[in-house]
């Protein structure tokens, strides 16, 4: 079969598994090329682990200095006969392959993540690979859905305003269509299902599990991420139900950080840069930013993707110096170029004069599209699209990752 790209709305339906690949080699190409990784750490766990943050957080670390051995945790789906599987499932795969070619230990843990039986699958993990402990924490999930294994029943998410109602546009990567739409505030249920899923208990909850397994190194890290960005997003975002949940994981860290003080360890939340990710791509109205972002960052020559961003972290503002630079609130910014007022007043004055007529040229709409293309492995250099691929060929590629039992 060929495969070939399947959009509906803003969801990605297929992905090709050799684009992937093409992906995590063409990151990998750049951390060896970047600023090195100093004293970093050498056992990681990361939550999340498939794409995004997660995948580009592993990919540095392994291969950007630090020469960390891995285990990443996700959520992902293979082949079988409803499609070829997630894009997150063959960075998985083509990661492993890379790292172990330079000596590396890289252990993939496909499961639920909230789930007790991959708890243990991961301390297990820890025991076998990394001699019962880890240096560095990674908290990078992203989910809509957390269910709640005490009681069968489910935390659902949800994107609103809260408070009043935002009227705004989103653009269809199905059709490159602009979508004018109202969204409601949500109730209260929803804005606590929302801090329930994307806030911070559950990080503060695994951190707990590997202290009572005795997992954690003398010095360990911790660090989750997190996004502020500006007034034109203020009220979907900071000021909705996310920012609430964000707000969630800030005050996690604080507690956390007293916790890892134990261990004379540290816990951080990293405000990141607007970028289009898997999470990012559901969020309304924050099309319209991201198009007129992507074109401001790029004429100044600041533009990063999530790469570039945590190399930068980790070689910058983690790792390599006596103290971790943060803000006010203890949180360490490495959204700061994109918060760089000169940006802030080019993106607003694009976004006031953005229409569905225009949108496609007054920004930077074929980046941000094929940014979302390529973290689903199509629109990359090199890769022949036109090749039959065979799903037993695609089954085969199933033995290099690890299913949670």
């Amino acid at each position: 079969m060929v495969i070939e790209p399947i959009i509906k709305g803003v969801v990605a339906r297929s992905a090709h598994p050799y684009g992937c690949r093409a992906a995590v080699k063409q990151q990998i190409d750049y951390v060896k090329q970047a600023a090195s990784i100093k004293n970093g750490p050498k056992r990681v766990l990361i939550l999340g682990a498939s794409s995004g943050f997660g995948l580009a957080s592993r990919i540095a670390l392994t291969f950007g200095g630090s020469q960390a051995d891995t285990i990443g945790v996700s959520f992902e789906r293979g082949p079988s006969d409803k499609g070829v599987g997630s894009a997150g499932w063959y960075n998985n795969i083509f990661f492993k392959q890379e790292a172990e070619k330079e000596g590396r230990i890289a252990i993939n843990i496909v499961g639920d993540a909230f789930a007790k039986e991959t708890r243990e699958q991961v301390i297990e993990a820890i025991e076998t690979y990394f001699e019962g402990e880890v240096d560095l924490v990674i908290y990078s999930l992203a989910t809509g859905i957390r269910p709640d294994h005490n009681t069968g029943n489910k935390w659902v998410s949800s994107i609103k305003p809260i408070g009043d109602s935002v009227t705004g546009a989103t653009v269809l990567l199905e059709d490159d269509s602009w979508l004018e739409s109202t969204i409601e505030p949500a109730t209260d249920i929803e804005i606590e299902s929302t801090i329930k899923v994307m806030g911070g208990s559950d990080w503060e909850s695994w951190i707990d599990t590997l202290i009572n397994n005795e997992s954690l190194a003398d010095g360990c890290k911790t660090v989750a991420f997190s996004y502020i960005g500006s007034e034109a997003n203020y009220p979907i975002y900071r000021d909705g139900t996310l920012g609430w949940a964000k707000v969630d994981l800030h005050q996690a860290s604080h507690s956390l950080n007293l916790k890892m003080a134990y261990f004379n360890g540290s816990a951080h939340v990293s405000v990141c840069k607007a970028l289009v990710t898997k999470a990012s791509v559901f969020i309304p109205t924050l099309t319209p930013y991201l198009i007129a972002l992507y074109k401001a960052m790029k004429d100044n020559g600041t533009h990063e993707g999530c790469i570039e961003q945590m190399q930068r972290l980790f070689a910058t503002k983690l790792y390599g110096q006596e103290i971790i630079p943060v803000d006010a609130e203890r949180l360490i910014r490495i959204d700061d170029l994109e918060m760089d007022a000169n940006i802030q007043a080019q993106v607003k004055i694009m976004m006031a004069s953005m229409t569905a007529d225009n949108f496609k040229s007054i920004g930077d709409y074929q980046a941000v599209k094929k940014e979302f293309m390529q973290t689903n492995g199509f629109e990359l250099e090199g890769v022949d699209y036109t090749q039959d691929i065979s799903m037993e060929e695609l089954q085969a590629l199933a033995k290099q990752t690890t299913k949670a039992k």
